[in-house]
């Protein structure tokens, strides 16, 4: 078993494991509990009324957070031409074509987004079995395969965040980093969970969102009082 450090130790000391929290003195407690020589993420993890291994139950889509990440994106855009320089014009840390695909087909995979044109997706399928595992293959659903790739550029970079629903129905991302305000952090929570209830899918009975908590990397999770979020989500 892994031994907790005392800066641990001392966090849990001011987390009520069994207490639901109102998400403002939620998001206050966590930043003070992030004392890392990092700036630390401040993570969100839904657990969901659900079954994602049924089509008709899986959660996926992108939301746009209010206030960004705090975290720098590479973004890698398969395009030509006009659509290429576009891309450059945005902000795209790598554009190409066949040339993009025979480096990834190398190994050659540093970016954390990937967006295509339509028109370049024939090169993109074959990628497939590289890029899918990862969570990078581009998708219309997503907002990754679009003509209009310099606005994807800029969402990318800008805060965009991509969630998806595991096999034991939960939900995690990344809503900001600690040195964010309160207000801030309290936004991009909002914003996040406010996608997740539009990403309710048809085969969701019952309780959809049935817990919530939110930590900081280093720090303990706060469980959050659904009344709080919901209320203006």
């Amino acid at each position: 078993m892994a031994k907790i450090g005392k800066r641990l130790k001392a966090a849990k000391t001011t987390v009520n494991p069994n207490a639901f929290v109102a998400l403002e003195a939620a998001v206050k407690l966590v930043k003070s509990n992030a004392k890392a020589k990092f700036d630390e993420t401040v993570e969100i993890a839904m657990n969901l009324g659900i079954d994602p291994r049924h089509a008709d139950q899986m959660v996926r889509g992108m939301v746009l957070l209010p206030n960004g990440t705090g975290k720098t994106v590479r973004v890698a855009v398969f395009a030509k031409g006009a659509k290429a320089d576009e891309a450059r014009a945005a902000g795209a840390d790598i554009v190409g074509a066949e040339d993009l695909a025979e480096k990834i087909q190398g190994g050659q995979m540093d970016f954390d987004r990937c967006i295509a044109s339509p028109d370049m997706m024939a090169v993109v399928g074959k990628l497939g079995k590289i890029l899918g595992p990862r969570g990078l293959m581009p998708n219309p659903k997503l907002g990754t395969v679009t003509p209009n790739v310099g606005e994807a550029v800029k969402a990318a970079k800008g805060g965009n965040v991509e969630f998806r629903a595991e096999k034991a129905g939960i939900v995690h991302a990344g809503v900001g980093k600690a040195s964010f305000t309160e207000e801030a952090l309290v936004e991009n929570v909002r914003a996040f969970v406010g996608a997740i209830n539009r990403a309710r899918p048809s085969g969701a009975k019952g309780t959809y969102i049935e817990k919530v908590s939110l930590s900081s990397t280093m720090g303990p999770g706060v469980k959050l009082d659904l009344g709080t979020i919901s209320a203006q989500a």
